[in-house]
């Protein structure tokens, strides 16, 4: 990977450009609801539709997870910029991956420290992903693909929207601000649970990250190390049912 500052939301616009420097509030409100309109979606898999069964369902869940963000993405990318790149969508470097990488392992952990309090200090431990932990220890094939929709596409859909669109756009206030708020939006759309404070965690982390570095995979590589945890925890226990 070699870096490329081509449209970089903090240089100006090349002269006679008609798209922003950045994106605005038009991709955040079309973002956000393009995906909560998919979203909406998801009951109609389970009981209220099909009736899939646990597996099925949570495999469905989870590949969703990644998917409406990139539906919310792309009705924000084709708002009225064309140039991906003011969303971050750029080559960086590998030092820089490395740094997201490791910034994942710390957001792993200080997420965990954060859970751990709530729990212990609000007696709060309402999880959201029982039905995940169900998909990966279906099986081998149910395990793999968990890993593929919780540490592959789900990151990627959720930085695309969230760290691209939105904290993009809201960095035009400042980067407390932008990685703040950003941040906090982010947390708020996975609910009142610990997802909630795992959401705060890794968004922050992963803003940070994507600002400093003027891209979006590093901030990937952050969410992907935090969500790796779910789907090794099964396959480290043991609990991956029938082959």
């Amino acid at each position: 990977m070699s870096a490329d500052h081509v449209d970089h939301p903090q240089q100006p616009a090349p002269a006679g450009a008609t798209f922003p420097a950045r994106p605005g509030w038009p991709e955040i409100v079309v973002g956000l609801l393009a995906m909560a309109a998919a979203t909406a979606v998801a009951p109609f898999f389970g009981p209220l539709g099909l009736g899939l069964d646990g597996v099925v369902y949570g495999l469905t869940l989870a590949a969703w997870s990644g998917i409406v963000c990139l539906v919310g993405f792309a009705a924000a990318a084709l708002i009225r910029i064309r140039s991906w790149g003011v969303f971050g969508v750029r080559r960086t470097t590998w030092r820089w991956m490395g740094i997201g990488v490791a910034a994942g392992v710390v957001a792993f952990v200080l997420k965990g420290v954060v859970n751990y309090a709530v729990i212990t200090l609000l007696s709060f431990d309402a999880d959201p992903q029982g039905l995940y932990y169900d998909a990966a220890g279906g099986g081998v094939l149910p395990l793999i693909l968990t890993f593929a929709f919780l540490s592959v596409l789900t990151p990627i859909g959720e930085e695309f929207l969230f760290r691209g669109v939105v904290t993009n756009a809201l960095l035009r206030y400042g980067p407390v601000v932008g990685v703040l708020s950003s941040s906090v939006i982010f947390a708020l759309f996975h609910g009142i649970n610990l997802a909630m404070t795992t959401a705060l965690v890794v968004g922050i982390i992963a803003a940070e990250v994507m600002r400093r570095s003027g891209s979006i995979w590093p901030a990937v590589a952050v969410h992907v190390v935090n969500n790796m945890g779910l789907p090794l925890f099964v396959l480290i226990t043991g609990n991956t049912g029938p082959a």
